[in-house]
């Protein structure tokens, strides 16, 4: 039983759970019955559990020697940059992997999407060693995998065949990359894309830094492949720049065909790039969702994989200031990330899974503008807590 808890609607309420999910959510003067446990938030808001619906797990420098940037200006430099660096790190992808794992748990992420690079030179390395954190850790966060083909699909020979053996192998998405900035082949990109998403059942999530009409051009072909393959709902596009770089009318009217073939974007609104209007997305009926991307390595030094603080930014960027305003960069690490990843009964109602945070704040938009502490983390009913290099639970 968790009492005196604050909701984000402004009332104080106690929220029972039972078997990993809420069963009742009453006025604070209510008789609920015994409980096994008793958690007093004291007043503080809860919240539902954060959702990173976009991180690179494999990537990460954490738990290493600082590591010192390197600047690179396109998306082929950068991979270089990366696999130049990467060799030279002694720390195994799944020790890096799962203390940024731990990091993020403490800080309210109950589930997140992460993808992982695919190529010749690592085979399946990185994937085995995600999977590997993703079974240390499910009893604390949901872990979606992407197989993705960060040094290309065509242009890098037998990638293709080795995402195949991921989505076989454990990966639970098949992503794609850039198909005319990295493969120069717009068609036979997607096609295998897509054709990989039907031969195993599974959803798809494209990067798209390609700018201005050359990506408006590629998002307007995946809409027309989505509808084409009935993959609507299934689809989401990972930063597509080329919407925050065109005229407001070509942004109309490609809008109007991503919502029609019910495509998700992901935006974190980096502050290097023009991105997408989110309230633009959000009008048209779009589900918009972020995640922290790159977390110290060697394409960002920055991020802390803490979804509060990523919403602080994207608010930032998007000249949000309204309460109101502040909800919605909100909803971006919450409802948005939990629809897109296709969590079923998400949220603070009645039947819904046990995934909350505790915030030292008394409203949304005050945890977002003051960096509110996080309290307490539940998974599943569970209450997590970060002791040192471990993560253990005691049920509520």
């Amino acid at each position: 039983l968790i009492q005196q808890a604050l909701l984000p609607s402004g009332a104080l309420a106690q929220v029972a759970v039972k078997n990993g999910r809420i069963s009742a959510i009453a006025p604070t003067d209510r008789e609920l019955g015994p409980a096994q446990g008793v958690l007093d938030v004291q007043g503080n808001l809860l919240c539902p559990g954060f959702v990173d619906g976009h991180i690179h797990l494999d990537k990460t420098f954490w738990g290493t020697p600082w590591q010192p940037h390197i600047p690179g200006s396109t998306v082929q430099q950068r991979v270089a940059i990366e696999k130049q660096l990467l060799r030279q790190i002694t720390l195994p992808v799944e020790e890096r992997a799962a203390r940024l794992t731990e990091r993020a748990i403490a800080q309210g992420t109950t589930r997140m999407r992460t993808h992982v690079d695919i190529y010749p030179e690592v085979g399946l390395r990185n994937l085995e060693g995600v999977l590997t954190v993703r079974d240390r850790y499910r009893d604390w966060v949901d872990i979606q995998i992407v197989a993705f083909p960060q040094s290309g699909l065509l242009s890098c020979p037998g990638t293709l065949d080795l995402l195949d053996a991921a989505l076989s192998a454990g990966a639970d998405l098949i992503g794609g990359l850039d198909p005319a900035g990295i493969d120069r082949d717009i068609h036979g990109h997607l096609r295998q894309i897509f054709g990989l998403a039907e031969k195993h059942g599974v959803n798809i999530d494209i990067h798209l830094h390609d700018p201005g009409h050359l990506g408006i051009y590629e998002l307007e072909h995946i809409a027309q492949l989505t509808e084409a393959t009935a993959m609507q709902g299934r689809v989401a596009v990972s930063h597509a720049y080329c919407l925050g770089m065109v005229p407001s009318d070509l942004v109309d009217a490609t809008v109007e065909k991503l919502a029609n073939a019910a495509i998700a974007i992901m935006t974190n609104a980096p502050g290097h790039h023009p991105f997408p209007s989110i309230r633009r997305l959000r009008q048209a009926g779009i589900t918009v969702f972020s995640g922290s991307d790159d977390v110290r390595n060697a394409w960002c030094p920055f991020s802390n994989a803490d979804m509060l603080d990523l919403a602080m930014l994207v608010a930032y960027r998007s000249n949000f200031y309204s309460d109101e305003e502040l909800a919605i960069a909100f909803d971006m690490v919450t409802t948005g990330g939990a629809s897109v990843l296709g969590v079923d009964c998400y949220g603070l109602q009645e039947g819904a899974i046990a995934d909350l945070v505790v915030l030292e704040a008394s409203s949304i938009p005050e945890a977002i503008a003051t960096h509110a502490a996080r309290k307490c983390v539940i998974k599943r009913g569970q209450i997590v807590r970060p002791i040192a290099a471990e993560m253990q639970s005691a049920s509520l």
